[in-house]
């Protein structure tokens, strides 16, 4: 009897090793699951479910390309495969395939995001909210976002404002002793754009906003796990704070007898909710909710940059400063505000920005789905490489070979 329980261990230990075996050889090859037999990328898969997620949310402190990035160029070259957060993905840093792909837009490929950045900005579930329904709703928000964003509107009303906001903060951060400069621009970002948008005060509000989107920033890469504890979880208790308070506040303006007073970004899109059908409640607030995402981020980003940037070198500091003091010289009046004609003579100043935008890249990558089979510079359409081949094949004999002392140890067991 003990042999016959012996037996059955060492045949269950046998086959949730060939299991994982298994597993692991469908994870890391993916030609087993790709139908067609068509060229997948070289790559790795990492593990399973996980994949390489760990090895490219490690914090760099470079400006130059990210490690996971870097390193798997230098071994697969431009193309290559990998898994991010539960999803198989391929990684192009090809200029001049990547310039096809933009240009296959809703041919070949079409807008994608990650689980969790689908699930927090509410891409999933409903048509209307997913990237690919654009069409009228996407010229929608375009026209309604430059009419409050664009450049008539900063030339003619925000310039000044901004100037003032910025001022302020500058005021506030010299009565501290110490500025962490990131953080403090995105708050400084947030408030301004939240008052744009829905007419936000900071000190009336029922929490602080910047503090909630930089936690909701945090949780976007983590994975889609919501269970109490998790980054995920944490996220998206945060996003639900914010979208019901922006959900409160339109609900209120909907039921005011004071319908419009406000002149925002919020009080437009109400009185559009009549000629546009799309305009519902629902998409009002993750559009909202977007939309003040998109405003702070990158920003904060560049601002936080550029002083670093120019602290290191203090030449570029010194000619921007002339520039700046050249235009002041230039006034009859040295406190009134600044002109667009002062804007546009700001040559050097807008170089900076630009170098800080170009060293800075806040938008790495851009995510698309492939809707078809996509072949690059002439590949596509055989197997792998010969020795990927070769090496896949040993690890389908070993495989065969193992279930088939699998399969004898059972007979054995069941005769027993």
């Amino acid at each position: 009897m003990s042999t016959l329980i012996g037996i059955m261990c060492i045949v269950a230990l046998l086959a949730i090793c060939i299991s994982h075996y298994w597993i692991m050889i469908r994870w890391r090859n993916p030609k087993f699951n790709n139908k067609n037999k068509k060229i997948l990328p070289p790559g790795s898969m990492g593990w399973p479910f996980i994949g390489e997620t760990l090895h490219l949310i490690i914090p760099s402190y470079s400006l130059d390309l990210h490690p996971f990035i870097k390193t798997r160029i230098l071994r697969y070259g431009t193309i290559f495969r990998t898994s991010l957060v539960g999803r198989p993905v391929v990684i192009s840093a090809d200029p001049e395939f990547n310039n096809y792909i933009l240009l296959q837009e809703g041919k070949l490929v079409e807008l994608y995001y990650l689980d969790t950045f689908s699930n927090i900005f509410k891409q999933t579930g409903d048509d209307q909210f997913r990237p690919n329904a654009a069409g009228l709703v996407h010229k929608y928000v375009r026209s309604i976002f430059l009419s409050h964003f664009g450049a008539e509107i900063l030339k003619t009303k925000l310039l000044n404002q901004i100037e003032e906001f910025v001022e302020r903060t500058l005021f506030s951060w010299s009565n501290q002793a110490s500025v962490e400069v990131k953080r403090a621009a995105s708050e400084m970002v947030l408030n301004f754009s939240a008052k744009q948008i829905f007419s936000y005060d900071a000190e009336k509000a029922p929490f602080d906003l910047s503090e909630k989107y930089m936690k909701i920033i945090d949780g976007l890469m983590s994975f889609p796990l919501n269970v109490p504890g998790t980054a995920y979880h944490k996220c998206s208790k945060d996003k639900e704070k914010v979208t019901n308070m922006i959900r409160d506040m339109l609900k209120h303006r909907q039921n005011s007898p004071r319908k419009g007073h406000e002149g925002d970004f919020l009080d437009q899109i109400i009185s559009d909710m009549d000629k546009e059908e799309f305009l519902t409640e629902d998409f009002i607030v993750q559009l909202v909710f977007g939309v003040l995402f998109a405003t702070f981020e990158s920003v904060s980003v560049i601002v936080a940059l550029a002083f670093q940037l120019l602290s290191e070198h203090p030449s570029a500091l010194q000619e921007l400063t002339a520039e700046h003091e050249a235009i002041l010289e230039k006034r009859e009046n040295t406190n009134s505000f600044l002109t667009w004609d002062e804007y546009k003579s700001m040559t050097f100043t807008l170089q900076v920005i630009n170098e800080t935008l170009r060293l800075g890249n806040v938008a790495p990558g851009l995510l698309r789905r492939a809707l078809k089979d996509i072949p690059v510079k002439g590949k596509g359409s055989e197997g792998e490489s010969d020795q990927e081949e070769e090496e896949i094949e040993e690890e389908v004999e070993t495989l065969n070979a193992s279930n088939a002392e699998l399969n004898l140890v059972t007979r054995r067991v069941l005769t027993m």
